[in-house]
């Protein structure tokens, strides 16, 4: 079905949808500081943590009806359609992966990580990913085997050719988020993980010191993230195929790696599976490949991290 699709247009097409998406947000974020903050629309979903806007909505309504109205046959699956009651029904068919605003507990404080992530996936399989900061006015992107890049033309990971290497976790600047589960269950196992992660293993038991972990509020900035060589891991459960779709791709474009639950090699239906990790580009040593290195960085990393199911 790829043979027959016109990537290269509907990558330039995604970009430019992500570009009036973004502005939409920036518009609308000034407004917000304008009328001294939050709306009267705000809500929440799942808890109080779990944020959704009226800018969320028209983003991507907007995102909906401008795919709609070229591409008609196609499948869109979005955030705020989802929570909706909009069935998210994954198949073979060309499939739009939407987040209208990656980051909207962010976008409420005014705190300029926040993104547009657009995807695209053919046979279950990423294969275009635009994924858009407008405060910043930095754009990741990708299309299957043509690379990833920064703003069109900054080739990623920064370090490209030559990504260096990684000699253990503890090296290692690793993204972990807080989410909107904050049952204790689940808050308990991350904190331990987190703690790990961070402590010395001589005075924590399986303790790896990593040389810090960084908590940036959304899925999809930490995916370009990585892609860029910006930061070595990123892992989270919990959240959902809009989120790291886009992601996904620009990630492997970039030569990082991602990987299902405890680290498990990945397969299409993991993009609907809500268990997430991905390590940046490795370069290779004399002694050791880079996709073995970061086999071997996933394999520590999930010896002190712990799971739940979801």
């Amino acid at each position: 079905m790829v043979d027959t699709l016109d990537l290269d247009e509907i990558y330039k097409f995604a970009i430019d949808i992500a570009k009036q998406g973004g502005k939409i947000i920036r518009e609308a974020s000034s407004k917000r500081s304008a009328s001294a903050g939050a709306s009267s629309a705000d809500s929440s979903k799942k808890n109080r943590v779990d944020l959704v806007t009226e800018t969320d909505q028209a983003v991507e309504k907007f995102v909906l009806e401008t795919i709609a109205a070229k591409y008609p046959t196609h499948t869109f699956i979005g955030e705020e359609s989802f929570a909706a009651g909009k069935k998210a029904e994954f198949t073979s068919n060309p499939t739009w992966i939407c987040d209208p605003i990656d980051g909207t507990t962010n976008f409420v404080h005014s705190f300029d990580h926040v993104a547009i992530s657009i995807g695209f996936t053919v046979n279950k399989k990423p294969v275009i990913g635009v994924i858009y900061n407008p405060f910043l006015d930095k754009l990741y992107s990708a299309q299957a085997g043509k690379g990833a890049f920064l703003n069109q033309s900054i080739r990623l990971p920064l370090s490209h050719p030559d990504p260096p290497p990684l000699q253990n976790l503890g090296n290692a600047l690793v993204a972990v988020e807080y989410g909107s589960d904050r049952s204790k269950t689940v808050m308990d196992k991350k904190m331990r993980t987190f703690t790990r992660l961070a402590s010395d293993g001589k005075e924590v038991e399986g303790g790896v010191m990593v040389h810090s972990l960084r908590s940036i509020g959304s899925a999809a900035l930490n995916y370009s993230y990585v892609a860029a060589g910006q930061l070595d891991l990123y892992w989270e459960i919990g959240c959902w195929s809009w989120d790291v779709c886009a992601g996904t791709i620009i990630a492997l474009e970039s030569g990082a790696q991602v990987y299902g639950r405890s680290g498990k090699k990945w397969e299409d239906d993991d993009l609907m599976d809500h268990y997430y990790f991905v390590v940046r580009a490795i370069g290779d040593t004399e002694t050791e490949k880079g996709s073995d290195a970061q086999d071997r960085i996933a394999k520590q990393f999930f010896s002190v991290a712990e799971e739940w199911d979801v």
